[in-house]
């Protein structure tokens, strides 16, 4: 145990000059990184992004056919007076005409106290304007003529592509008769 004791201090000696050399910092980047942000002027934090509203959609089907019930069938390529079907392009659009058939909503009807005692329906385009139609008129991207209009709903016949071609290579129209339902008010 003398030994020992004779060789204590020669051991603390060394483990004293081994942990006098771990007291050197190695990390002298680092800090001076860190003194050097904390030197700079604060910063403005910049606010968070603003977010839109999205536009509310009301999902309504009345006026849409159900997918229980099988689709109407189209028209054939003859008419009701037995002539080929064939839109007028040298007629003159109206303004309805510039909106997609789908785009549009039927919002009431007037009766025209005339000669005629017409029924005129109202049209919404969608962009916050509401127009006057009767029968006749043209509505929809498609060609949509209005054949009936009733208080609830409008009658239209659509002339649409039918996908074929004839002998001379002329794209074949078909007739579609479309609905559109007046939107009930609540």
């Amino acid at each position: 145990m003398l030994r020992l004791q004779k060789g204590l201090p020669l051991v603390s000696v060394l483990l004293a000059s081994l942990l006098a050399g771990c007291g050197s910092s190695s990390y002298n980047d680092l800090e001076q990184y860190v003194a050097e942000v904390q030197a700079r002027p604060p910063g403005k934090i910049q606010p968070p992004p603003e977010f839109k509203p999205h536009a509310t959609f009301n999902y309504r089907a009345a006026g849409l056919r159900s997918p229980f019930i099988p689709p109407t069938p189209e028209m054939e390529n003859v008419t009701r007076s037995g002539r080929l079907v064939v839109p007028d392009f040298a007629r003159t659009k109206e303004y309805l005409e510039g909106f997609s058939f789908d785009a549009l909503r039927f919002v009431g009807s007037i009766e025209r106290a005339d000669s005629e005692n017409r029924l005129w329906a109202l049209i919404n385009d969608g962009d916050g304007g509401v127009h006057r139609v009767k029968e006749g008129d043209y509505i929809g991207k498609n060609h949509g003529r209005i054949w009936g209009i009733e208080t609830t709903k409008i009658e239209v016949i659509e002339i649409v592509p039918s996908g074929g071609m004839d002998d001379d290579g002329q794209k074949l129209w078909i007739e579609r008769p479309r609905t559109m339902v007046l939107l009930d008010a609540t």
